[in-house]
Parts: C-alpha cells; sequence; structure tokens
C-alpha cells in the first residue's frame, strides 16, 4: 500500500442508505467521510473548516481522535464495533457496556453520535459463528446504551452488503437469499422494535461491472438516460441508487410481514 503525503487527504464519497420499512425508521441518509493518511490525524480546525458541506459521517470504527475532532460540528457520527467483536458483545453484556462507556460516553453528546453499527456485511462473511452472535450483539450494545439512558438517542444497527439478495431485477421482486432468512427476519424485528435504519452497503460499480447493457454506466452514475421499467408496477427507475434502495426495501417487506 503506498501512501501519499500527509498534505493530502482522500476525499471519500460512502453511501449508507436507511430502508424505510416501517413508518418510525429513520429516514434516508447519505453519509460522507473523510479517510486521512496514517502519517497524522485531522486537527479540529480542519475539521470544522470542512463540515459546512457535511452532514453525517460513517466511520469504519471509532477512533476517538477522529470523533472527538467532530464535537460540536454538529454532524451526525456513525461509529462501529469490528466484526471481531462480534462474539464478546454476544456472550458479555459488561464487554458492551465497557465499548459503551470507552466509546460514546466521553464524547456524547458533544460528539453527535446517532448510529453504532454493530459488525459490517457479516451476513454474507460466510462465517456462521458471527452471523448467529450478530443479533445477540446488537441487543447487548441496545441494553448497555439503555442503561445509560442513551436509548432513545442513538441507535444500533448493522450494515448488510447487496450480495444478501437472491432476485434483484426487477426492484419489485427484490428477496433476500433464503439461507439467510431466518437470522436476517431477527435482524428486521431488531430494527423495527428500536426504530433503528436497515443499513446496506451500495455499491452501483459492481453492478455496472455485471450488466453489460449500453445504458448502465449512465444509469450507475446519475447521468441522463432513459430510465428503467419495472414491469410489475411500472415504476421507472432513473439510477441505480434509488433501484438498489427500492430493492433492499421489497425485500425487507416480504421477511417482515410475509
Amino acid at each position: 500500500m503506498v501512501l501519499l503525503p500527509c498534505t493530502v487527504a482522500f476525499l471519500l464519497l460512502s453511501f449508507l442508505q436507511t430502508v424505510k420499512i416501517a413508518s418510525k425508521f429513520a429516514p434516508a441518509i447519505i453519509h460522507r467521510y473523510k479517510l486521512w493518511p496514517s502519517c497524522g490525524q485531522p486537527s479540529t480546525t480542519t475539521i470544522h473548516r470542512k463540515a459546512s458541506s457535511i452532514q453525517k459521517v460513517r466511520l469504519y470504527g471509532s477512533d476517538p481522535a477522529i470523533i472527538e475532532a467532530l464535537a460540536n460540528t454538529g454532524i451526525g457520527i456513525v461509529i462501529g464495533t469490528a466484526n471481531g467483536d462480534i462474539p464478546g458483545l454476544a456472550s458479555d453484556p459488561n464487554f458492551a457496556k465497557s465499548w459503551i462507556n470507552t466509546n460514546v460516553l466521553p464524547f456524547y453528546p458533544a460528539s453527535n453520535i446517532i448510529l453504532i453499527t454493530v459488525g459490517n456485511e457479516v451476513m454474507t462473511s460466510n462465517d456462521q459463528n458471527l452471523m448467529n452472535k450478530l443479533l445477540p450483539a446488537m441487543q447487548n450494545v441496545q441494553n448497555a446504551l439503555n442503561d445509560a439512558s442513551l436509548g432513545g438517542k442513538i441507535k444500533v444497527s448493522t450494515v448488510h452488503s447487496m450480495g444478501a439478495l437472491k432476485q434483484s431485477e426487477p426492484p419489485s421482486s427484490g428477496s433476500f437469499d433464503p439461507s439467510y432468512g431466518y437470522l436476517m427476519k431477527g435482524l428486521l424485528e431488531f430494527n423495527s422494535a428500536n426504530g433503528s435504519p436497515f443499513a446496506i452497503n451500495p455499491y452501483p460499480y459492481f453492478a455496472y461491472r455485471s450488466d453489460t447493457r449500453p445504458e448502465t454506466l449512465a444509469f450507475c452514475l446519475f447521468q441522463p438516460n432513459a430510465g428503467r421499467m419495472d414491469g410489475n408496477t411500472k415504476i421507472k427507475y432513473m439510477n441505480m441508487f434509488d433501484a438498489q434502495m427500492r430493492v433492499n426495501q421489497i425485500a425487507s417487506a416480504k421477511i417482515l410481514y410475509q
């Protein structure tokens, strides 16, 4: 891996979409985040100078320096536990409390932490142990927040891969892989009960790579195109992002309500 000089920072755009499968769910959100080279952390001055164009930030972890640097900016912060933390979080409520005491309480509310994601793309990891322990881990993190009187202020969820889908086109046919059905139902019921978002990592690039139709690039890049009609619903989608969000919404509803 090559690191650029400390004066150069990569500006990355990351999409974390919350799919509204119940009326009480949070609205859809798009997250931008900075990734700094390992040679140095951003200063608070740098963060505040950039904050005017950023509403929400997702961190792949819980870097205290960045969380603290985002204090008093009003930016919504999404922090996450590592996949490797899931077994401990699932089996030991005290470990979940310790995680909250270390990664949330010293910074909140000055740093506007709005969501904790327990793991990343666990359902498609092929690690059955992690998959089975994901929901108990989320429940213990939620209980730790409740004990700290933060249960209604900071939400708990996990982030899924689009690879969890079995069927995705047209969007109205969306469905999750049946092998994830029982576990996915439990996760969705947790989201619904706690008013937390069902979060996914949508990567239009992978859809583009596997779709050879000539208009696919424009469809993925929000460029002018003829759109794609869902023959079942007669809804025309003008970009891949909207189609991906809808297919996850439909797949989630099928798990919860059928």
